[in-house]
């Protein structure tokens, strides 16, 4: 299922939605999201494919507006 992340510069917030769930955070943690999400790839090898998406989505946003994350 395909995730997409959208940032909001006036709330200064992102929204991270993927089928029907939809999360929005604060844009100081994404990094912090983005580790999590990668975490679960490792800790859960079988769901892996699962979290890449959210992984990809993230990775690409944080490319787009400048934030960097390791």
């Amino acid at each position: 299922m395909k995730t997409t992340a959208t940032y909001d510069s006036a709330a200064s917030t992102f929204t991270l939605e993927k089928g029907i769930w939809q999360g929005t955070f604060p844009i100081a943690d994404l990094p912090k999201w983005l580790n999590f999400y990668r975490l679960q790839m490792e800790r859960y090898p079988a769901q892996a494919a699962n979290y890449a998406e959210d992984v990809k989505a993230l990775e690409t946003l944080a490319v787009q507006i400048g934030v960097k994350v390791r």
